[in-house]
């Protein structure tokens, strides 16, 4: 029989599975480590996903990410799922592209070929893009894009993002260093090693990691939940769940069903926090894009507080799982503002949480909080 959860219990087992729920130890785990746990971090806004890696870590700093970045390149800023921008555990790559990079490559042809990218003109443009960047090193999109023009390549408007989205998703290209506030892209061949990658798994098998991964990291949840976060075709998941169905345990939630793995039955038992669990949550935070919707963690009259539309999240405020507001930061010179902007009047319980958050992401950034204000 399956197990009734209520509300609160998914939302705080969710934020154990996201690594939400602050766990000291000695040793602190690695951002590799972290970003491959959570099968990759949203990373359209580099430094959201930044302050994502410090709400799921203890003690880490953002010069830390940025050194797995661009030193130890044990992470990667590319394509990954729903076809958006993530950082990607190096390791993972290997597998993640084989199965990831197909499949949007695919579903995108149609907008590609309104945008005059045909199959032929893609393949040149790699091509092309593949030699420019072997000889001239890390460049910046308005640069790759004169060096196309400079080859009798024209592209303009969105096709220029398309062309680097499918060279990224064939493995042919990544994100590499920042010039200044422009990034720059290089070939994935010169970024890391492939010897510390783990070798391309057939579909079934990266499929069923793929699910073992997403479960792990977002369970309690459902089928379709799956689907929704990794932008992959319904069917080839229902597959990989059917494969691993001696593995997973049967919960409900609001009377429909989800599942999770059984090796995190503990979670089920794992006594709540005696003060609420406050977390600061950045904008296109992976929490609140693991699921079909976000009704569980968002209220429905505030939705549009996060979400207006479109693709962009706004920065949450989280009490125990739950949205109760948004919140804004301005880095000065010195020091770092933030402002809360709660949905409705804060009881005080989480206050204290509240601020605790507003220092860890100052020490976070390496400066001082200025001011820290809740609206009314």
């Amino acid at each position: 029989m399956p197990v009734p959860l209520s509300n609160d219990r998914v939302r705080f087992m969710r934020q154990l599975a996201q690594q939400l729920i602050p766990q000291r130890s000695d040793a602190p785990a690695s951002v590799s480590h972290l970003v491959k746990e959570m099968c990759g971090i949203q990373a359209q806004d580099a430094p959201a996903a930044a302050l994502a890696i410090r709400a799921r870590s203890v003690d880490l700093l953002a010069a830390d990410v940025e050194h797995a970045l661009m030193q130890e390149r044990s992470i990667v800023r590319t394509w990954g799922p729903r076809g958006t921008l993530h950082l990607l555990a190096t390791e993972d790559l290997g597998w993640l592209l084989t199965l990831l990079g197909p499949a949007f490559v695919a579903g995108d042809r149609r907008r590609r070929a309104e945008l005059g990218l045909d199959e032929d003109t893609c393949a040149r443009g790699i091509r092309i893009i593949h030699d420019v960047l072997a000889s001239r090193g890390p460049l910046t999109r308005a640069e790759i894009v004169e060096q196309l023009a400079a080859r009798g390549m024209l592209i303009e408007g969105q096709a220029r993002p398309h062309l680097l989205a499918r060279a990224a998703l064939e493995g042919v290209i990544c994100f590499g260093p920042d010039r200044g506030a422009e990034p720059t892209y290089v070939l994935l061949s010169d970024w890391i090693d492939y010897s510390h990658m783990k070798p391309s798994l057939s579909e079934t098998a990266a499929y069923t990691e793929l699910t073992r991964r997403y479960l792990n990291a977002y369970g309690p949840a459902a089928l379709v939940d799956q689907a929704a976060w990794s932008g992959l075709p319904l069917s080839k998941i229902r597959t990989a769940w059917q494969h691993i169905m001696d593995q997973l345990l049967e919960v409900e939630i609001a009377s429909s069903p989800a599942w999770m793995l059984k090796e995190n039955a503990a979670r089920l038992d794992e006594p709540p926090s005696d003060s609420p669990i406050v977390r600061l949550l950045p904008r296109f935070d992976i929490y609140l894009l693991g699921y079909q919707n976000r009704d569980l963690s968002v209220p429905p009259q505030y939705a549009k507080r996060i979400n207006a539309g479109g693709g962009m999240l706004h920065p949450a405020v989280l009490v125990d799982g739950y949205t109760v507001g948004t919140w804004r930061s301005k880095r000065e010179k010195n020091h770092l503002n933030i402002a809360i902007e709660p949905f409705d009047s804060l009881t005080p319980e989480p206050l204290p949480g509240i601020e605790a958050e507003v220092k860890d992401i100052a020490r976070f950034l390496e400066t001082e909080v200025g001011s820290y204000i809740i609206r009314a």
